[in-house]
């Protein structure tokens, strides 16, 4: 499994994705400064709240991407058959993949949080609002809710990956999940609510929602993002659940991903 683990990262670090995506996000992150100028009242607010939805968006495509290249692209081109002729187990290689994927993203939330840090910081540079964000433990553990959340993506994406015979499925079907997880909560929150009086569609809609919030994981309970931007400590035994949630499901779309692997014939 470790092989295939350290094997990932080199692969990754030379990876031309990856130096696109950080391209992308620190284009994001330069965003997020400017995006500062756009409210005379709280910039710092603002520009923490864009920072963190261009590091979320960065950070999807990076790992969806990664998983495409270092499994779909081996099954792809049918390179894999040569590293499953050594005596390894498939799910071995699997999970050493997927780790290698956590790994870089890991290291890629750590970068463009520090780059997002400091742009923050800068844009407050010569004003000082009213109510201040949290640049400490909050906004760092606001960023690991936003690996959290990757590492439910690049599981699902792994799964698709194993299953897939088309080349783009895996990055799309990944966004898609992606997207669709994020919006989930709100749309569910919103129906739920009566959506805002109209009662056909809550009627309509209600019922499907009930049985997708059993496939999809519901990854807005991991944008902690209210407690740097305003000091709004997320409820623990909510944030628990949200956190035993993304586990539970990154383990089941691995072990679906292995038991797609193992019955896959290679030629």
């Amino acid at each position: 499994m470790w092989q295939f683990f350290f094997s990932s990262w080199r692969c990754g670090f030379r990876n031309r994705s990856f130096l696109a995506i950080l391209a992308l996000a620190v284009a994001l992150i330069g965003v997020a400064y400017l995006s500062a100028a756009f409210s005379p009242r709280q910039p710092l607010t603002v520009s923490l709240d864009v920072g963190l939805s261009g590091l979320r968006i960065s950070l999807v495509l990076f790992a969806i991407m990664l998983v495409q290249d270092l499994v779909g692209r081996d099954i792809d081109q049918r390179s894999v058959v040569l590293t499953l002729s050594y005596p390894t187990n498939r799910s071995a290689y699997l999970i050493g993949r997927y780790l290698g994927v956590l790994a870089l993203t890991a290291v890629a939330a750590s970068i463009l949080g520090m780059l997002l840090w400091i742009a923050v910081m800068m844009s407050g540079l010569h004003y000082e609002q009213q109510f201040p964000v949290e640049l400490g433990a909050p906004f760092w553990l606001t960023v690991l809710g936003v690996w959290v959340d990757v590492a439910v993506v690049a599981a699902f994406t792994l799964w698709i990956a194993t299953l897939s015979t088309v080349t783009m499925l895996p990055l799309a079907l990944g966004a898609v999940f992606a997207i669709g997880g994020r919006a989930l909560g709100a749309v569910f929150d919103y129906v739920s609510k009566g959506a805002d009086g109209q009662v056909d569609i809550a009627a309509r809609y209600g019922p499907l929602l009930d049985i997708t919030r059993w496939l999809l994981p519901d990854l807005s309970r991991l944008d902690w993002r209210a407690w740097p931007m305003y000091g709004l400590v997320p409820d623990i035994q909510t944030t628990a659940m949200a956190l035993s949630m993304a586990f539970a499901y990154a383990i089941l779309m691995i072990g679906l991903a292995i038991h797609a692997f193992s019955q896959r014939e290679f030629s």
